[in-house]
């Protein structure tokens, strides 16, 4: 890369991960990137784990990691606490518990290098690929497959919004449209999303372009507890509910939120009275599967009047 090019910035936001936290810091040591050209930022969200000895662990890298503690809890206070901090003009958000090959960072910075000058790009994905150390059980297979937009480097239709996982922004996007949307966090105790979609509709509404980057692939690691039938039910709740929230202040809201409420209505009462037989007949599986379906409709069903009243 020619010395011109501009610095990037890799913020990484942790919260209580630090055994995955140390293999991403791992793979980050090993990019093929320009030493002086990125810098490595670690934001505790109020880790009570070892997170902070195993940044330590990186302090002869090169570039070593900077650790940052932002208390305001919430993976989007966490991602602004990166953006106030960046010294970089662009942005790439990784998850704690991500895996990467040695050119993942040229890989997803390449098109917004390109495009420094006619700053048509708003936001660059890349590939999400979902590994399972401890193994995926059945029943929950169907809901976790690689992103899979488009072969190619390239735009991406309105359609598809690229995951926070592995996510790029140049810092002007933060400079012109403001930072990301708190009331969408995902924070202890919560599996709230909804943050990296509302910030990328954000830059469609302004005329810029979001593309996928298939070569900037990571494996996000998917232990036990997160195919456990508690989690998928939660999270399937919550991310209903944060649709809801992301929805209510945008144009057509009423009569999205008149379809949601009578169709999941009848979706709960469908998937739970599905849930029941598969109980009966002795399918374990299609009964998780139905109420975790069902469950996300009680979330839409809990959010929609809520939002209605202007709560939470």
């Amino acid at each position: 890369m020619a010395a011109a090019s501009p610095k990037v910035t890799v913020a990484i936001p942790t919260y209580n991960r630090a055994d995955f936290l140390r293999q991403t810091l791992a793979g980050l040591v090993a990019q093929e990137f320009p030493r002086d050209h990125f810098e490595v930022l670690v934001i505790d969200n109020n880790s009570t784990d070892h997170t902070a000895t195993v940044v330590a662990e990186f302090a002869a890298a090169q570039p070593a990691p900077r650790y940052l503690r932002e208390e305001k809890q919430g993976l989007d206070y966490a991602r602004n606490r990166a953006i106030a901090e960046a010294r970089g003009e662009i942005i790439v958000f990784g998850d704690d518990d991500i895996l990467m090959k040695p050119d993942w960072l040229a890989q997803m910075t390449v098109p917004l290098i390109a495009d420094a000058a006619t700053r048509k790009i708003g936001a660059v994905g890349g590939e999400v690929i979902p590994i399972f150390p401890d193994g995926l059980p059945h029943w929950i297979r169907e809901w976790h497959a690689p992103l899979a937009f488009r072969a190619d480097l390239g735009p991406i239709p309105a359609k598809h919004s690229p995951m926070g996982a592995n996510l790029a922004f140049p810092t002007w996007v933060f400079a012109q449209l403001g930072p990301f949307h708190t009331a969408l966090d995902r924070a202890a105790g919560n599996y709230f999303s909804g943050g990296d979609s509302e910030m990328i509709r954000r830059a469609r509404a302004a005329g810029f372009e979001v593309w996928f980057a298939p070569a900037a692939a990571v494996q996000h690691q998917m232990p036990a507890s997160r195919t456990t039938f508690r989690y998928a039910s939660r999270h399937a709740f919550d991310s209903a509910r944060s649709r809801v929230i992301d929805r209510a202040g945008q144009p057509g809201a009423t009569g999205y939120f008149v379809s949601r409420l009578a169709g999941n209505l009848l979706k709960a009462f469908g998937f739970g009275s599905l849930a029941l037989i598969s109980t009966i007949g002795f399918q374990p599986g299609a009964a998780k599967q139905a109420l975790v379906r069902a469950w996300r409709s009680c979330g839409y069903l809990y959010q929609i009047p809520r939002s209605i009243l202007g709560k939470m």
